[in-house]
């Protein structure tokens, strides 16, 4: 799709790294699609190419092998081409290690937890994961029940984790979990544990509405003896932890949902160009042109909204009400706008080989993980409530 505006916020560096993810993209991500959508996840290979270009842990100090570079417009870019890879799967895939687990490991992590899992991770030959949602426990994460008991110089693990993407592939995760259930949220911690100690169990891949090509796992911790060293940060405050990101994470993800919509678009109007119907291309006929006009306006709106909170939070002035407002609006639009593409194929648009019924799929994910959209009015409701408005 055009940019019907123009995007102004992209300086010279920005359009010179779109050309280098595009190109890998196209040699190391497109042409396996398909096949990994079969095996229900992709080659770690792919990542360890992408950590060799420097597409892994971009805003991480370049210490550990990360690119150093905290303007999120490369976050962008990297979003807006692995959306055209028509492959929502290695969108999430990558999103989990640049947008959830480096931040925290760069974040709070000590200079022993940065070498052994930073680097490895920024430089593909890891993969790591975050462990938050339980099976009674999704948005609200005080409802967690997962425990971690001091027990000498180990802290022994004990629950569940679900809907854990990258789960299956993931070396280590990032588990939250209560050490002291007296005090509350602030009895949170956060570990880093390794997916070979005796008593963590994975099961999955759990089979999903969409997303094929994206490992989503159950993870079980039973007795699981994790070194009091693999404390990430401070006892407790893990869940201020979690807050730090999130603006970061629905930022990212409203990026996501945007270069969708317009990949959707693209196809659509393709698709219109080259299908006949009545003895002229659909494109002539009015209702498939108010269609492609009605998206191509709100893709626009979309992009101009989101653009701005790109460069807000540069600035660190996108705040959680911002990023929610980001991220519920987009999403939702991203499933109307990519319904109404498929509908235009007719009946090949409920074909599995044609691009726009992976996107369809992979769609309905984006309202409800980083936060139930429910969760996110709630958040925008709130600062309403309180006068923030005025």
């Amino acid at each position: 799709m055009k940019d019907f505006l123009p995007r102004t916020h992209f300086e010279e560096e920005h359009n010179m790294f779109r050309d280098m993810v595009r190109g890998f993209v196209e040699k190391e991500i497109t042409p396996n699609v398909e096949r990994w959508h079969k095996e229900g996840q992709p080659d770690r290979e792919v990542f360890k190419k992408a950590g060799e270009l420097g597409l892994i842990g971009m805003s991480t100090p370049e210490a550990y092998g990360g690119g150093g570079e905290m303007d999120f417009r490369y976050n962008q870019v990297l979003n807006e081409e692995l959306s055209n890879a028509d492959c929502g799967s290695i969108v999430v895939s990558f999103g989990v290690l640049n947008d959830l687990v480096a931040p925290y490991l760069a974040k709070f992590g000590n200079e022993e937890q940065k070498q052994k899992y930073l680097a490895s991770m920024n430089a593909g030959d890891t993969i790591g994961c975050l462990a938050m949602t339980e099976p009674g426990a999704g948005s609200d994460l005080a409802g967690m029940r997962t425990f971690a008991k001091k027990d000498g110089d180990h802290y022994v693990l004990n629950g569940t984790k679900i809907f854990i993407s990258n789960g299956m592939m993931a070396d280590f995760a990032l588990v939250a979990a209560i050490t002291d259930p007296s005090k509350g949220r602030a009895g949170v911690s956060m570990f880093i544990v390794d997916a070979d100690l005796e008593g963590f169990t994975k099961a999955g891949p759990l089979q999903k509405v969409g997303l094929k090509a994206q490992d989503t796992a159950e993870l079980n911790f039973d007795n699981v003896r994790v070194p009091a060293e693999n404390l990430l940060g401070e006892e407790g405050a893990a869940f201020g932890y979690l807050r730090t990101n999130l603006a970061h994470e629905r930022l990212t993800l409203a990026c996501g949902s945007v270069a969708t919509s317009r990949r959707a678009w693209t196809l659509a109007y393709k698709y219109a160009q080259e299908r006949e119907a009545f003895g002229r291309p659909i494109i002539q006929h009015q209702v498939h042109g108010h269609y492609l006009a009605d998206i191509a306006t709100r893709v626009t709106a979309l992009q101009a909204f989101v653009d701005q909170a790109v460069m807000a939070h540069n600035a660190g002035q996108l705040d959680e009400t911002g990023a929610s407002m980001a991220k519920y609006w987009t999403t939702e639009e991203q499933q109307d706008i990519v319904t109404r593409c498929l509908q235009m194929f007719g009946g090949y648009g409920f074909m599995l080989e044609y691009p726009i019924s992976t996107h369809y799929l992979d769609s309905k994910v984006q309202t409800i993980y980083g936060g139930t959209n429910e969760i996110m009015k709630e958040i925008i409701f709130r600062r309403i409530a309180k006068g923030g408005a005025e």
